[in-house]
């Protein structure tokens, strides 16, 4: 079976980047494979559905340019396909005097970023947009919003096979034979020839990349994001989307409240890691994963680098008091009668040999592969954005 493209991986980033090839390529002859039984059921199908403003990315990276890009792309796109969703604004708070310069260095970033509408406020003003927060000043963020990226993804998905792509459900890519001309992409089920093989395999992107470029030098580790969710009594705690100042030496936002498109509250995430790569629940280990996360040199450094961070998370984890308590900062009336178990994603970071948490997005180009070895959040804001930038990589080989 020949392709001109086989893109491996069915999250909201292949499926973008399947539809952007086709909308630049429209006769283009292209698969789309995925191990599960349907799309987006990990990083897409578990993430907190915000639409990201890009406020908080290096103006220039990757993040910036794509998420800018992405937003405009995702909202024009929702508004053609009558996908729900709504642009509520957030607030980013600042409760104590040590995150003054840190907020208002997020001001400054977002202002160089092209967003406009920004806007400072102090203590009463954070009252009349959030009446039950806690903070002395915060920044208003009205581009942020709220959908549901399973809609999305599912429509990207639709489309593909509209404008004549192929999706495969439940096949798992075990080898890829790279020739001259063409490569070979070997599932459990199938083999088929392709001038070009895209890796969106998200928790799994540098095993696939491995598979033809086997010096590579970085590896995925997952980490878990755990959320409670507001009781519907306690709902009226929270108007729209309240997030601290980021710690901005750790790629995590900390732990916010997120009102959700299809209704209800969520409080969080923590991060902790995962003891597998698609470990939505504590009790969910693969020894082997665990192993190989463990005996990463990137993450041992970055695991001495950021201890008391990562046991605060990990206690967070285990002790609901904890996990109360860090969302008191934000919202003292919270108590822990107010909470009940939400859900769980997982998070794929990229992190290099030598320590770092890979913060940018990241893609590896070889002759007749491209590979997505970085696209944390906000890729589903970007997905789009991200699927035009691999569009423009792909156009160069045909």
């Amino acid at each position: 079976m020949k392709y001109d493209v086989v893109v491996i991986g069915g999250g909201i980033v292949g499926l973008a980047t399947a539809l952007q090839l086709q909308n630049a390529n429209p006769n283009i002859k292209l698969l789309l494979l995925e191990k599960e039984e349907a799309l987006a059921l990990h990083q897409t199908g578990n993430n907190s559905g915000v639409i990201h403003s890009g406020i908080y990315y290096k103006p220039g990276s990757l993040k910036a340019t794509n998420c800018i890009r992405g937003y405009h792309q995702l909202i024009e796109f929702c508004q053609l396909n009558a996908i729900p969703f709504e642009l509520c604004g957030k607030i980013i708070v600042a409760t104590s005097q040590e995150e003054i310069p840190l907020l208002n260095n997020l001001y400054e970033r977002g202002q160089q970023n092209g967003l406009t509408g920004l806007k400072k406020i102090n203590k009463e003003e954070l009252k009349e947009y959030e009446p039950h927060v806690n903070g002395i000043e915060g920044v208003v963020v009205p581009q942020t919003g709220i959908v549901d990226y399973k809609l999305v993804a599912k429509k990207y998905g639709e489309l593909i096979q509209t404008k004549g792509g192929e999706i495969h459900l439940g096949e798992r890519v075990i080898e890829i034979q790279e020739n001259e001309s063409v490569s070979v992409v070997v599932s459990q089920k199938e083999s088929y020839t392709t001038k070009l093989v895209i890796n969106c395999c998200g928790l799994y992107s540098d095993k696939v990349a491995r598979l033809t470029t086997p010096d590579l030098d970085l590896k995925i580790i997952p980490f878990r994001g755990e959320y409670y969710k507001l009781k519907k009594e306690k709902e009226y705690l929270v108007k729209n989307l309240i997030y601290p100042v980021p710690d901005p030496s750790f790629p995590f936002l900390g732990v916010h409240f997120t009102r959700m498109m299809g209704g209800g509250i969520e409080a969080g995430p923590n991060a902790v890691l995962a003891f597998r790569r698609e470990g939505y629940k504590k009790s969910q280990i693969n020894l082997g994963e665990l192993a190989e996360s463990l005996a990463w040199p990137g993450f041992q450094k970055v695991a001495f680098k950021y201890w008391k961070t990562g046991m605060g998370e990990m206690y967070r984890s285990f002790s609901k008091a904890a996990f109360v308590k860090a969302l008191q900062k934000l919202i003292p009336e919270i108590q822990k009668d107010d909470l009940v178990e939400g859900g769980a994603g997982v998070r794929a970071q990229a992190c290099d040999r030598k320590g770092g948490l890979v913060d940018d997005f990241m893609i590896v180009e070889k002759k007749h592969v491209i590979n997505v070895c970085n696209a944390p959040s906000p890729a589903a804001t970007s997905s789009l954005a991200i699927g035009e930038t691999i569009a423009q990589l792909a156009a160069k080989r045909f």
